[in-house]
């Protein structure tokens, strides 16, 4: 059987396999065949057998002589198969995938510094990152690919480090027992506060240290539309407590007040029982169904925010005012992707811009 005979089927767009760079070598460097004749005989394209010639050409040595004190090589340059796999190889290794995480470390760096010293999410990392222009896009993560890292260790930022780490809770349908409402139920609120159409709409509850009913606790509230948190400490939690830190507020917003608490969202608890009365005709004030926190879901997650610094268990009374602002001014300063990175402060201030003007 003649070489010339060779009936290799090569499938388009598959890479030479070192049996056809064995043959090549027999091709060229025995028969001197034509680099085009070889691609026909391989079924290839003529450019690839030339590069492929090209990658794995050699010098050799084909003969030595001495002659007295001086040798002579006589070279001669010939396509080897094995240099020309070591050639591929080498390409193949080079062209794989660089890893994003390895070209982004100046936004690691950054991330981390965000999430460490300022507590911010990873969401709000990236969100900020990409509005600001910070980095070159194609440097920066999406949120997603931000907690795979973390997830996997390449930042200095652990999962434990995350304010709140995101769950998904399936809702389940639940009998509601019937409960006594303290004023308005929440089915008669209306559609545009549901949907955070328009400003001015509030939610509202405690968060407790103590469980002794002797601690004071946290009043918070928070608007729907730009996710501004007010927090509050009063002496206990008991309607006549609330009663005096809804007070606290209208002396403190002055005549701005009714413009700026159009409605307050609120839960049945007792202590929000003269809630209604204490805003007639001021405040329109709307309770949610029994065991149905997630109608105040806004307020839910912000009291989560405040445990990272407030533990259940804590002694709030121990709370100094100037921790307490501190921690409603960082929830403030935490850009929100619902509202396009910006602040709740931004948002907020927005939002209040008219009513200063006027």
């Amino acid at each position: 059987m003649t070489h010339t005979e060779h009936t290799t089927q090569s499938r388009k767009g598959k890479h030479l396999s070192f049996d056809e760079r064995q043959f090549i070598a027999y091709l060229k460097n025995k028969s001197g065949l034509s680099n085009r004749a070889i691609a026909k005989e391989l079924g290839r394209a003529p450019q690839t057998i030339h590069n492929e010639i090209k990658d794995g050409t050699v010098d050799v040595i084909k003969q030595r002589q001495i002659h007295g004190t001086k040798q002579y090589d006589y070279r001669k340059t010939e396509y080897s198969p094995e240099v020309g796999q070591a050639a591929y190889d080498t390409a193949r290794l080079n062209s794989g995938r660089t890893y994003l995480w390895v070209e982004s470390t100046d936004f690691i760096a950054y991330a981390d510094d965000q999430i460490l010293r300022l507590h911010q999410s990873p969401d709000s990392v990236v969100g900020t990152a990409k509005v600001a222009n910070l980095f070159p896009e194609k440097r920066i993560p999406c949120t997603k690919t931000l907690y795979n890292w973390i997830d996997k260790g390449f930042m200095e930022t652990q999962n434990i480090d995350l304010v709140l780490k995101v769950r998904r809770k399936t809702k389940s349908t639940k009998i509601r027992k019937n409960k006594t409402f303290l004023g308005n139920s929440i089915d008669f609120r209306p559609d545009c506060v549901t949907a955070r159409e328009t400003f001015g709409h509030w939610e509202i509850d405690t968060v407790v240290g103590l469980k002794s009913g002797q601690d004071q606790v946290l009043l918070t509230l928070t608007e729907r539309k730009t996710r501004f948190e007010i927090i509050q400490k009063i002496e206990g939690k008991n309607a006549l407590a609330v009663q005096s830190g809804i007070e606290n507020l209208q002396e403190q917003f002055g005549h701005f007040f009714k413009d700026i608490f159009k409605t307050i969202t609120s839960d049945n608890g007792v202590e929000f029982s003269t809630l209604s009365t204490c805003l007639d005709g001021i405040v329109d004030v709307y309770f949610t169904h029994p065991y149905s926190s997630w109608e105040r879901g806004t307020n839910e997650r912000h009291n989560g925010l405040i445990r990272r610094f407030i533990p259940k268990g804590s002694t709030i009374r121990h709370v100094s005012r100037v921790h307490m602002k501190r921690i409603e001014n960082w929830m403030n300063q935490l850009p929100r992707k619902v509202l396009g990175y910006k602040t709740p402060r931004q948002a907020f201030l927005d939002e209040t811009a008219s009513l200063l003007a006027d």
